[in-house]
This record gives C-alpha cells, structure tokens and sequence, in this order.
C-alpha cells in the first residue's frame, strides 16, 4: 500500500489530475490548430475571469511557496520581501498591461522590431530569453517540484546505503555541537569536530533525510505530462488548465497552516518557539539578515525595471479580448498571489518552530516538503503533490507558450518566410518539447532554491530597462540598446557564472574572505559559498562556489569598503549595481549615436496611445485613423509635445483604477502585519 512514504491513495489522487489535464488539452487541439494567433494567443479572446486565472496561475508556483517557506525557515519573515515586494508593483500592473495590449503584437521580441527596426535585435531578445526560459524558468520549477515531492517520498531507514547514513549522522552530529555551543563553549577536539562538519555542510555533503525518488525519472515523467496538453491544446488548453490548477494551489497553500497549528499545540506555542525577530515584517539587524527597508528598495527597483522585460507578458495581455481584461486580469491574478505569500510565511513560522535543534532541516529548501510529509496523512499529502505539480505546470505551460511564440516569430519565421500556419504550429509544437527536455537537463545542473530565486529577481533587468525605454523614450536608438543590453548582461548575468569558473578567481585570497554572522559561523562574502579545500583540515586552502557576486567586485575596484558593510547593505549594493547599469549605457550611447526613422517611432507611439476597439470593426477603424494621423495624440504628452518622453496624462480609469490598487496594496500589507503581530502576541 506505500511507496516509501506515499500511500496508495495519495498515488491515486495524482494520476486522476494528470490524465484530467491531459484531457483537457485534448479538448482544445482543433482550435489551437488553426492559426498562429489560435496557438500562441487563445485568438485574442479570453475575458476578465480567464485573464485572472491566467495571471493567478502564471504568477504563483510551488517556486513561490517553497521560497517564501524556506526564507522565513531561514531568516524570518523579512526574507519574504525578495518575492512579497511586488505588492507595490501591482498600481504599476494597472497601466503596463495595457501597453502590451495596445502595442498588439505576439511576442516580446517583436516589440524591438517594430518600434527599432532591429531585425537582430529581436532575435537577440528572442534566443537570450528562450535561453533564460528553459534553464531558468523551466528549469528553475522543475528543481523547485523536485525538492518538495523529495521531501515528500522518503526512504525508510532500514533502505538507506551507507554513504546516506553517514551523511545524515553527520548532519544530527552538526545540529547536537551547534545546540551545545549556545550553552557553553566546547572542548578543542568537539569544535575541532563542529568545524569540519561545518566545512561539509558547506560543502553540500550532509543531508537530514534521503529520499526515494531520482531526479532524472522524475523529471520526465512530470514533463511529459505538462508536454502532452501544452503542445496539443497550446495557449487556450493552457488558459483552461490554469482554472484548475489556481483552485488546487489555492487548497496547497491552505492545508498547511491548520495542521501546523494543531502538530504544535495552538498558536501561542509559535510564538513560544520561534524568536520574536522573525516576525519582523521589516527586519532591523542588519548584520544577520539581508532584507532590511534599504534591501527592500533595491529589490522593488530591480522588479520594477525587470518586470518590462519577462517573456510572458505580451502572450498574456495579448490574449485578452480587450485592454481592460487584460488590466483587471493582471492585478486581480496577481493580488491573489500576495494573499498566498501570507499563508506561506505562516508555513515558514511553523517550520521553524517544529524543526529546531537536533530536527533543523539541513537544506531550508524542505521545510514545504518536510512538513507536509509530517502533517497530512494519506489522500491530504496525495493532494499536495498534486497541488506541487499543477501550480509548477501552470508556470511551465505559460513559459513554453512564451517560448513556441518567440521561437516560431523571431528565430523560425526570418529563415522560412514563407512557411503555411501549419508548418508554423508544427515547429511551435516541436519547440514546446525541446524547451520542456532542456528544462530536465537545467534542473539536473541546479541545486539550491535560494540562489536561483536571486537569479530570478535580476535575469531580465537588461531587457526590462531596454523595453521601458522603448516605451517611453523617443531617443533610444539600435545602437544605444545593444550597448545596455550587452555589458549589462556581460556584468550582471554571464559574468558572476561564467568567472566563477575559474580556479584562480575561486581560490583569490580576496574573493574567498569570510564574515563574521555570530555564534561562530561565517558567512561569504564576494562568492555564494566558500569552504575549505578539505574540510577536515582547518588550514587548508578556501575555495568559492556558486555565484560570484561581480557588483560587489565592481565596487570593491571604485574603492568602496565592502568588507565593512553589513549583509544587508551587500546585498542591497548587489541589487542597485544590477538596476543602474544597463540604463547608463542605453541612455549615454543612445545620446550619441543615430536614432530611429521619425515615421516608424511616430506609428509606434500613435498605436500604442489608440484604444483596443470593442468590436473589429471599431478596432480597424481606430486603427486607421492613428496610421493616417499617428501625432494624434500628442496632446495627452505629460511633459509638452515636442519632448521625447512619451509620458501621458491620466484618464478617469487610470486614476481611479491606480488608487484603487493603492489601497488594496496598503491593505494588504495592513492585513500581513496585524496577522504576523497577533501571532507574536503583540496586538
């Protein structure tokens, strides 16, 4: 009746949703086969209840719920900002939507065409976010959906190898010294021991459970799934299967609290367990934890700016009926997300008071996975990895989607311009299912959930300040984005990767220095992680791994004392260094060198200003009028006529609808810290 720690029942709950899904899709693969606009947009005619789940569903992922859990696992509540802070983007949301609409086009990419005239340009966008798509994105959800069914589907201990005891023993070992350090010193030979079980751990090489599942099998069989509906059903079998699945994560997120409360005797034992500093909405030590109000800016710069450039936005607002589904659905969906990061920082709480001392997780990462093995009995945990797997399909679906699109309109199309409908929709199909098979062949590179949610927050800011320039600047010129797209992505992306790699950078006697983060331990500064050669030799040589952090290199070269910053300021200086450079090179060069043909800026701007019509008919003949007169609305121009920022006046709905959202946002977060102070017991 189990497999490992997975009962039957649970087995069938999960096969019941993934032939559902498959069916699903199914029912929509003679609409999707009929045109590009069928496929890769649902025919632009999904309303406001389908752009909500759509939103809801692209937006929220077991990514997001592990994440958040696994931060305040790791650090508190205030570790949830690096996802929670686009509550403030949501007023943002209200207009940028409508701008994707208006432009109506079928992919990011043929944005840069259209307003630049870059044929190159739009390939670039289009190979580097196909590129970002499938080995971080897709791969980045399948790891995510990995950790949690790991931790769900364990080994009995009688099953375990000897090399897996060893690394569990270890780990106990590790927790039992730490919990002794915190009540008087320890004998030399016993720190002697805790520093080489530290080094290990930093290593990656103690675990505090082993699970049942391999890594490979399961990447496939759960992508083979997410590939069977996306390629037959495309965008429209997409849209449907995200109504489902938001309900299912909507029960995922849910289930966890109440059991958790019951497993720990009440509410008032969390506050008992768990130090009041994690409650903190905002967190004020800067020396320990990274998300303070200064972090907290940086990281809402960096959303701001990188939100423009995601691949999902113009096949998402493009498939609305209308730019005020399009608008509604983006902030409605994505409000439903910032009411899931509430009950997932409760999650979070309840991990750390349930997993202290000797039971600490050894990887933050399990604390979703752990807890939902421990709490649901059988059919409950059968419905939460159901629900894993329908909130990472959702995103994964939309993703490949986006990635089809891109692939078929900017890299297919240039070299087969005369291909049918049908030979397009055939290599969209068949650019679905490499994307879904490099997306396995990611997720078997990564490992740590943490550093790719930084990854994440930064990957598309070179293209999000290009697009935000393009929106609204009339200067930028071809030459002007190369430049900011280039260097930035040289400093900011490939560069903290790529250098990592080489083996006088890892071992720099610089690179590899260490923090002080109290009770003994240290914290890297310049790399992701840094232990020693051999841990079992406290003088052997320190090595860096993972992500070298460039921006702080870069400062480091200007003369700024990074070593003397807090982890706070660090890693806040990371997120300001990403957010400012591409700007500067797209403004400075732009500036000097050649800008686009008047005509085609000036066709761009008057469509992007013209209202979607609310019947074809309407439509065409808005249309137009912009091509005959496409100035015609320079009189909304905030700042005059003749600037070159494309800035415009607000209308009612603009008005009312941003304050509005304000005040949901204000809300929200009111809602957030009322619940957290009630839980500490201070309301």
């Amino acid at each position: 009746m189990r497999f490992g720690s997975i009962h039957l029942l649970d087995a069938l709950v999960v096969v019941a949703y993934l032939v559902f899904v498959v069916y699903l899709g199914q029912r929509k693969a003679r609409a999707a086969a009929a045109s590009q606009e069928n496929f890769f947009l649902a025919g632009r005619s999904l309303g406001k209840i389908y752009q909500f789940f759509l939103n809801f569903g692209n937006a929220t992922d077991a990514n997001g719920a592990v994440s958040a859990a696994s931060i305040v696992y790791r650090q508190g509540v205030s570790g949830v900002w690096l996802g929670f802070q686009l509550i403030f983007l949501n007023p943002y949301y209200w207009f940028m939507n409508t701008w994707f609409r208006r432009v109506r086009l079928v992919t990011m990419a043929d944005l840069f065409e259209d307003r630049l005239g870059s044929r190159g340009l739009a390939t670039f966008y289009a190979i580097f976010q196909i590129t970002v798509a499938i080995f971080v994105v897709v791969g980045f959800g399948n790891l995510v959906t990995y950790k949690i069914s790991a931790a769900l589907v364990v080994k009995d201990e009688a099953a375990w190898t000897a090399p897996e005891r060893e690394s569990v023993e270890g780990y106990r070992e590790l927790q039992r010294l730490r919990a002794e350090t915190r009540i008087a010193p320890l004998a030399p030979v016993a720190q002697a021991r805790l520093e080489t079980l530290r080094e290990r751990e930093a290593r990656g090489e103690l675990r505090s459970y082993v699970t049942a599942l391999r890594p490979i099998p399961f990447y496939l069989a759960y992508t083979l799934v997410v590939g069977v509906y996306v390629i037959i059903g495309g965008m429209a079998a997409t849209a449907i299967n995200e109504v489902l699945q938001s309900l299912i994560i909507v029960a995922f997120s849910v289930m966890l609290v109440p059991a958790g409360f019951t497993a720990l005797g009440g509410v008032e034992q969390l506050r008992v367990r768990v130090p009041a500093s994690m409650f903190e909405l905002i967190g004020s030590d800067g020396a320990t934890q990274q998300v303070t109000a200064l972090s907290l800016f940086a990281i809402f710069l960096v959303a701001l700016i990188q939100i423009n450039g995601i691949i999902g936005n113009m096949s998402v607002a493009g498939s609305a009926k209308d730019e005020y589904a399009a608008r509604f659905g983006a902030v409605s969906g994505t409000y439903g997300k910032r009411l899931m990061f509430i009950l997932w920082s409760f999650v979070g709480l309840i991990a750390a008071a349930l997993f202290q001392g000797p039971e600490a997780l050894s990887d933050p990462d399990l604390a979703w996975g752990t807890l939902s093995r421990r709490l649901l009995g059988p059919g409950l945990l059968g419905l939460m990895l159901t629900g894993v797997l329908a909130a990472n399909m959702s995103t994964v679906a939309a993703q490949t989607m986006s990635v089809s699109a891109l692939f078929v309109r900017n890299v297919f199309r240039p070299f087969r311009p005369d291909a049918s409908e049908a030979a397009c929709i055939r290599a969209g199909r068949w650019a679905i299912f490499g994307a879904l098979v490099l997306g396995v062949v990611a997720a078997s590179a990564m490992d740590s959930v943490f550093s790719m949610l930084i990854l994440l927050q930064t990957v598309a800011v070179p293209l999000g300040a290009a697009v935000m320039l393009i929106f609204f600047w009339r200067r930028l010129t071809v030459a002007g984005t190369w430049a900011g797209l280039l260097v930035a992505t040289a400093l900011n992306i490939l560069g903290p990767f790529a250098l990592a790699q080489l083996p006088a950078l890892r071992t720099h006697p610089t690179l590899t220095a260490r923090a002080e983060a109290g009770q003994g331990e240290l914290q890297p500064i310049y790399f992701e992680t840094v232990a020693r050669r051999d841990p079992r030799d406290a003088s052997s040589e320190l090595q860096g791994s993972g992500r070298l952090h460039l921006e702080l290199v870069q400062l480091k070269l200007v003369g700024l004392p990074v070593e003397k910053l807090s982890a706070a300021n660090r890693f806040a200086a990371r997120f300001f260094v990403d957010a400012l450079t591409p700007f500067v090179f797209l403004i400075l060069v732009s500036l000097f060198t050649r800008a686009p043909a008047r005509e085609r800026v000036d066709q761009f701007y008057g469509r992007m200003k013209t209202p979607v019509g609310a019947t074809p008919e309407l439509e065409a003949a808005a249309l137009a009028e912009t091509q005959r007169d496409p100035r015609r609305f320079d009189d909304l121009k905030l700042l005059g006529r003749d600037s070159n920022w494309e800035f415009s006046r607000w209308d009612r709905v603009d008005t009312v609808g941003f304050l509005v959202c304000c005040g949901i946002s204000a809300g929200i977060i009111a809602l957030f810290w009322f619940l957290l102070r009630l839980a500490a017991g201070s309301a």
